[in-house]
């Protein structure tokens, strides 16, 4: 079956499960006393530095609790988006396990500012309030757009004058560095994050993610909260062992740049229909869009794929670093059909 509806339901890059593979050779001591992740830790940190200090973890829920363990305390509040994943769609574990409030802030397009944060940068050693210590932020967002790496510093050098914290979500970070055509680096320490959830699951990994700290007082107790947090995994070379040919044969910028160019043919194919709108300006591999009611009934038929927001039928297409031109032809060739060529 062949979909649109999230990066999550395509394969695994042939190089990663040939890692995984050849990992799985003999015995290695558990837990990550392995050569696998010795070598993953050490690509790690050609990439972003060597202030980098990853922690391997099973999924990205797992990778944003466990960040956001580190840089709170249970009397703290998280400020994000009010589309953001950790908000959203992850049933509360952040928040459970972290004990802090959410603080949900209105955006039109996903992304927060300064301007937007600093309202909520109050009540400072005050008892009978929650007390503001990190802000989180995706890369790229649940609406598909990105933050540049200048949008990001200014966020981080607000928080920094309030001695905050910044968690960056970087499930889709190489989508986003594949459009600002920037290194990893330049999107993240070069820019102030704080924290980073490092994911590749949507990009060609088969699962698992890096919660990625650059900050020496945060790396203290990582170890503690991912063990207390069930992301500890036994036979942590599988994970560990995907990240050295993701990151050195450069599958993470091929399969973003893949990824981001199907979806930039998808747009122009939908750009052709003046009854298709856009609702979010195409930037990646996530197209928001809307379309009257009966062609989607159609389309629904023949594609799985998300609504976003029914009551204004709008809907969201995402591309993955394996949709062929085959997928892309085949949907023009429908929407030619309901619409009529153009």
């Amino acid at each position: 079956m062949r979909s649109f509806a999230s990066d999550n339901n395509s394969g695994v890059h042939p190089l990663v499960l040939d890692a995984v593979n050849r990992a799985n050779v003999d015995h290695a001591v558990g837990y990550g006393d392995d050569p696998w992740t010795a070598e993953a830790i050490a690509v790690i940190r050609e990439f972003f530095g060597d202030t980098a200090a990853p922690f391997f973890v099973f999924n990205g829920t797992g990778a944003n609790s466990v960040a956001l363990q580190a840089v709170t305390r249970s009397f703290n509040s998280i400020i994000c988006s009010d589309t953001a994943h950790i908000f959203v769609d992850e049933c509360g574990a952040p928040a459970r396990m972290t004990g802090c409030a959410l603080i949900p802030v209105s955006t039109p397009d996903g992304k927060l500012t300064p301007e937007l944060i600093k309202p909520h940068l109050r009540h400072f050693g005050v008892c009978h309030h929650s007390q503001p210590k990190a802000v989180y932020i995706s890369q790229v967002t649940e609406l598909g757009t990105v933050y540049t790496c200048e949008e990001v510093k200014a966020i981080a050098d607000l928080l920094h004058q309030h001695a905050m914290y910044l968690h960056m979500d970087g499930a889709r970070l190489a989508n986003a560095c594949a459009y600002l055509n920037c290194t990893l680096k330049e999107a993240t320490v070069d820019a102030g994050v704080d924290i980073l959830s490092f994911g590749g699951t949507k990009n060609g990994m088969l699962m698992g993610e890096a919660v990625i700290t650059f900050r020496p007082e945060l790396a203290e107790n990582l170890a503690f909260y991912r063990k207390q947090s069930a992301q500890l995994a036994s036979k942590l070379r599988y994970l560990s062992a995907q990240f050295i040919p993701y990151l050195k044969n450069n599958l993470w910028l091929e399969n973003a740049r893949q990824a981001n160019h199907k979806a930039a043919r998808l747009a122009a194919v939908l750009q052709k229909y003046p009854e298709i709108r856009f609702t979010q300006k195409p930037e990646t591999n996530q197209l928001f869009f809307t379309i009257p009611a009966e062609p989607l009934r159609v389309l629904q038929e023949h594609y799985f794929f998300y609504m976003w927001n029914e009551a204004v039928s709008e809907a969201r297409l995402v591309t993955s670093w394996d949709t062929s031109d085959a997928d892309i032809d085949s949907l023009s060739g429908l929407l030619d059909q309901l619409f009529g060529k153009r």
